[in-house]
């Protein structure tokens, strides 16, 4: 039997790179995915339908509470109240040194990456709730630790996405659902392209003591872990997944 066979999981910002991976795997595992994201994520689904798993794709913003709302719904009408809530989705940093920085770009920042975890954690916390067993990923991110220079927005919300999985690890463990956060070092996918350079990809995986560029295949079995009953007594963690670039912390 596959680790997550029976299980609904949602995961956001699933229409390419780590999101698309990260649906691929858990359906490998048994679980039927909702897919969701700005983009269509028809590409996804149906590269999972292929392989004899089940999917579907939603189209949405999760930083808009009605269309979180409207996501939750469409999970239940699909498959049922949801077991796994994966909240991948987010806005790539556009480097900016801080005194040129507008306000207006922070809080988009903030919404994308931050707020939508929020809002998608208490629109499924219900479902969850229902099944009586959840596990909630969110993807933080290894610069919330190294603070790399020219990008202060997106270094703050990441570290919120730390602090939110511990705060909700506290409050959701006595309804047996964990809440756990994945930090890579930067991933090479076609969101990250146009923030980071080839030579850029190149020189942090020089500084990894795992020499190599990151792929989004590098995370999903510290995902899959997460989600299953081997990972029970693990909550309120952040998992460093990104070459060894963060040893402590």
């Amino acid at each position: 039997m596959k680790s997550l066979e029976g299980k609904v999981a949602v995961v956001t910002g699933a229409a390419r790179g780590i999101g698309a991976e990260m649906v691929r795997a858990l359906a490998a595992e048994g679980a039927a995915v909702v897919a969701a994201d700005i983009l269509p994520c028809d590409e996804t689904a149906a590269s999972v339908t292929a392989a004899g798993g089940r999917a579907i794709g939603v189209v949405g913003d999760i930083s808009a509470d009605d269309h979180v709302a409207a996501l939750a719904q469409a999970c239940r009408e699909a498959f049922g109240p949801a077991h796994i809530l994966v909240n991948n989705a987010g806005l790539h940093p556009d480097p900016m040194p801080f005194e040129q920085l507008s306000l207006a770009y922070w809080r988009k920042t903030m919404a994308v990456n931050l707020d939508a975890m929020f809002l998608t954690m208490q629109a499924f916390l219900p479902q969850l709730k229902e099944n009586g067993w959840g596990r909630i990923v969110n993807i933080s991110s290894s610069s919330a630790n190294t603070a790399p220079p020219n990008g202060a927005p997106y270094v703050a919300s990441k570290a919120g996405v730390v602090g939110l999985t511990r705060a909700a690890a506290t409050e959701f463990g006595k309804y047996n659902i964990t809440v756990n956060a994945i930090a890579p070092n930067p991933v090479r996918t076609p969101g990250a392209d146009g923030a980071i350079s080839e030579e850029m990809f190149q020189m942090i995986a020089q500084m990894q003591p795992i020499p190599h560029v990151m792929e989004p295949r590098h995370l999903t079995g510290a995902l899959l872990f997460l989600c299953t009953d081997g990972a029970e007594f693990i909550t309120g963690q952040n998992l460093h997944v990104d070459g060894g670039m963060v040893r402590a912390g």
